[in-house]
């Protein structure tokens, strides 16, 4: 476990304490978890980044083309309003 010292404004202070508290949890606690969410969302954006550079639009097609062209059962299809 490492320690880092930050200082941020006495607003965002007063606003993790209160929605620390409300959650049920400690300020590290929330903290962590907000740190590891922000990780998440870069690391999957670079994830996909890197996903589409393999992609191919010719083989993309060549399987989209292979899909039957019929209506989709009742279970399947988007609800209307």
């Amino acid at each position: 476990m490492s320690t880092i010292q930050v200082q941020i404004p006495d607003s965002l202070q007063k606003s993790l304490y209160d929605l620390a508290s409300r959650d049920g949890i400690s300020i590290d606690q929330f903290i962590s978890t907000a740190i590891a969410e922000k990780l998440s969302a870069l690391m999957t954006e670079n994830y996909l980044l890197e996903r589409a550079k393999r992609g191919n639009r010719e083989k993309y097609e060549a399987i989209l083309a292979k899909v039957p062209d019929v209506e989709a059962e009742a279970y399947d299809q988007m609800p209307t309003i």
